[in-house]
């Protein structure tokens, strides 16, 4: 993926922009207008998640495309200047949850996002933003050849991979841009085994008010680390415009890390109450997630369920 960079996305709501590492520059994608949607509002109503599918011969082919060479190559090709104070590289207890989340964008590019093990009723389940499935507002432009690679760490993958055979996003991300969070199922590793039986899971809180100290975590694309290593930054949550907002600088490639709250930073746990989902600025002082509602809650569960 030698002429990857970055591709920042401007969401409709016009505040911020996505952090998932993709394209060849620093684009930012025009708002749609208000009326590309209002024909598939009904769609809304009658179901408020989309599902996406992988084939079994898609999901053999996304494990064999990310060789461990591809996922070094993926990262060394991006440089988004260098690592900001406020993210720190992660040293303390192995987050044996949290990955890489490898895939293949709508145009093509090799390019990834950070995502998170929860606790779920089929224990395949992962949390990521939605940007890092498929472009806001354009149905079409899904990614593939998704593979979960869960403690990775300087080309390491100490728990294996898993592809990811089922994607859920909110309807109103794929119609309107809104509601940047998703969930996926993955398949068992090469030894059968489902993920959480592997490496646990987090456990994940809807509702919870906003407030308190969090924990981000997530694979960003700046330097020395370029997507290599996790890093992590630790704020107060405060509401914000109809989202949560802590003071961080990771930027493309963290999209989809978690937010932990009562994170222990001796057994790696916490509760995940958001997902990196977009920044501030061009050179970001603060990240932005979305508050885990109704919405979110159907999507973890059809992912559950799934």
């Amino acid at each position: 993926m030698s002429e990857t960079l970055t591709s920042m996305i401007r969401r409709l709501r016009g505040r911020a922009m996505g952090i998932a590492v993709a394209g060849t520059t620093l684009a930012l994608a025009a708002p749609i207008p208000a009326t590309a949607a209002t024909g598939q509002a009904r769609a809304t109503s009658a179901d408020p998640v989309s599902v996406m599918t992988y084939t079994a011969k898609e999901r053999q082919e996304a494990l064999s495309y990310w060789t461990p060479a591809r996922m070094k190559a993926v990262g060394k090709s991006v440089d988004l200047g260098p690592t900001g104070p406020k993210a720190k590289p992660w040293q303390g207890t192995a987050l044996k949850t949290v990955g890489r989340l490898f895939f293949v964008n709508a145009n093509g590019a090799d390019t990834w996002c950070t995502a998170s093990a929860v606790k779920s009723a089929n224990r395949s389940a992962v949390m990521t933003a939605a940007h890092c499935v498929r472009r806001g507002s354009s149905p079409g432009n899904t990614n593939m050849s998704m593979v979960f690679v869960p403690g990775y760490n300087k080309g390491t993958k100490p728990h294996g991979a898993f592809t990811v055979r089922t994607a859920v996003t909110p309807r109103s991300w794929e119609t309107d841009s809104t509601d940047d969070i998703s969930a996926l199922v993955v398949d068992t590793d090469k030894n059968g085994r489902k993920l959480t039986d592997v490496v646990g899971g987090q456990d994940i809180a809807f509702n919870r008010p906003v407030g308190g100290t969090i924990s981000s975590f997530g694979y960003s694309a700046t330097r020395p680390q370029l997507g290599e290593e996790l890093l992590h930054c630790v704020g107060t949550a405060k509401k914000q415009d109809g989202l949560q907002a802590i003071p961080c600088d990771m930027s493309g490639g963290s999209s989809g890390g978690p937010w932990l709250a009562d994170f222990n930073t001796t057994t790696g746990n916490g509760v995940l109450v958001s997902v990196n989902s977009s920044l501030d600025s061009l050179t970001p002082t603060e990240m932005q997630g979305e508050v885990l509602g109704a919405t979110a809650r159907k999507v973890y569960d059809r992912a559950q369920h799934g």
